[in-house]
């Protein structure tokens, strides 16, 4: 679907159960562009993209040519990213912004507690109070590095019953990975619109705003906020060509606007916390773009795994969906890692995640079943949930799981009951003081691995 669009929700007098039919009427049937990094365009009317160049001496359609740049200009080109945006006003035509209260969001450096050595596992995040939008759901369990160094990473998770109805948003500090858990998502971006299913990810880059609005009643998830170098496709080596994360599965928008009059607010998160300024007219007004620097969402269950047919487990580095390099090569500021479904077929092997401990921390969160090393179940690893195993945290498979594991009868085995995901980055992540003292926060975890019993000698 290109072309105008009504903002879903917004000056609306019907409740959110009729914005949530509206949204999901927007959502059936998206048209969508394919491939990740690859220089797309797009027009929701004809002759709006300009021929030959980025910047004629005016526009087609009396739009305003406008680049926004996610990379340096100079950075090489296989990184740069950036886009042209053909939109029915500049964004530079707004007042100044003021601040506006964090609620529960919060940004690096994050001091208000110290780095924490022990492992902590949270249950879900609690409803939401009625009325509550995506942004205001935003809840911050930790990070590490500096917003305006533009080095690190936040771990948020959110919890919505509402549209964000006559505000949009946008992230100067970094880069959003959106991983829904509970219910789906409508996403209105400058690009266009996307949709975003739990088993599914959703990509917003750096400055790009956007509104959110629920496709369900109630909607949950987890947000990787990327501070650092954008997210990009892992090296395959040894592996070859093909493999992992395909590019061709990540979906792009095509060109779609709001030319709406009104109050809107724009919500501008700049080095850690919130502004806004009034707009009297929707900012989602790009009615053509062309370039790389683009919102994608991508089915986790498309994810090509590679791993043993022999023996051993491989290192969960194998699971990598994307990764954000850092100056060392190897050591990224943060990688996404999937447990998607697979086969174990793996000889005189304990097939579980092995016990471990890691210079990188580890961030684990769950979407949907049982996870293999953790058994669910209530006070477990449920999903909505999420463990945090800060750099050489021991950890690994829980007692039960081990007992199993460790005595089963090892035939080709199909993992499939479950959807696990891990953020994973090079620096300790420090728990805000609401997640360190959340009341569902699980003060007991330590007990999974108790009674592991001594079998020496055998």
């Amino acid at each position: 679907m290109s072309g105008r669009t009504t903002s879903t929700g917004a000056g609306g007098t019907d409740g959110a159960d009729g914005a949530t039919d509206r949204a999901r009427k927007a959502a059936a049937g998206l048209a969508e562009l394919r491939g990740f990094g690859n220089e797309h365009s797009s027009e929701a009317v004809p002759g709006a993209l300009p021929d030959g160049r980025n910047s004629p001496q005016r526009a087609p359609l009396g739009l305003y040519a406008e680049q926004l740049s996610g990379t340096a200009f100079t950075e090489p080109r296989a990184r740069n990213r950036r886009s042209w945006l053909y939109r029915i006003r500049p964004s530079a035509a707004h007042p100044a912004y003021t601040r506006i209260d964090n609620g529960s969001l919060r940004g690096a450096p994050f001091t208000e507690t110290v780095p924490d050595p022990n492992r902590l596992r949270w249950d879900p995040l609690p409803d939401p109070a009625p009325g509550t939008d995506f942004l205001a759901g935003l809840w911050t369990l930790g990070g590490n590095g500096d917003t305006a160094q533009r080095v690190g990473m936040a771990i948020h998770l959110y919890a919505a019953d509402a549209p964000m109805s006559d505000r949009v948003f946008g992230d100067a500090d970094g880069e959003l990975l959106i991983v829904p858990q509970q219910g789906g998502l409508l996403l209105r971006t400058e690009f266009g619109l996307l949709a975003a299913a739990p088993g599914e990810v959703a990509l917003i880059p750096r400055g790009v705003r956007f509104r959110v609005e629920p496709l369900d009643a109630v909607v949950k998830g987890y947000v990787c906020e990327n501070y650092g170098r954008p997210f990009e496709l892992p090296e395959l080596g040894p592996i070859g060509a093909n493999g992992l994360a395909n590019a061709r599965d990540f979906r792009a928008p095509v060109a779609a606007f709001e030319d709406t009059a009104g109050p809107v607010t724009v919500v501008h998160k700049f080095c850690g916390n919130l502004w806004a300024a009034e707009l009297g007219h929707s900012p989602l007004d790009v009615v053509a773009w062309h370039g790389n620097h683009l919102p994608y969402v991508y089915d986790l269950r498309r994810f090509n795994v590679i791993g043993s047919i022999s023996y051993d487990h491989p290192d969960p580095s194998i699971f990598t969906v994307l990764t954000s390099p850092s100056d060392t090569p190897g050591l990224a500021g943060v990688d996404f890692v999937v447990f998607a479904p697979r086969w174990l077929v793996g000889e005189d092997t304990f097939r579980p995640p092995y016990f471990h401990r890691n210079v990188m921390s580890e961030y684990m969160g769950l979407v949907e079943g049982a996870y293999d090393a953790k058994r669910a179940g209530e006070g477990g690893f449920v999903p909505g949930g999420g463990s945090l195993h800060n750099m050489m945290s021991a950890h690994g498979p829980d007692r039960a799981t081990y007992e199993r594991a460790s005595t089963a009868e090892l035939r080709p085995q199909k993992v499939d009951d479950g959807l696990a995901f891990m953020f994973e980055t090079r620096w300790p992540v420090t728990a805000t003081a609401q997640a360190a003292g959340a009341g569902h926060l699980q003060r007991d975890y330590d007990r999974v691995w108790q009674g592991l019993e001594r079998h020496f000698p055998a």
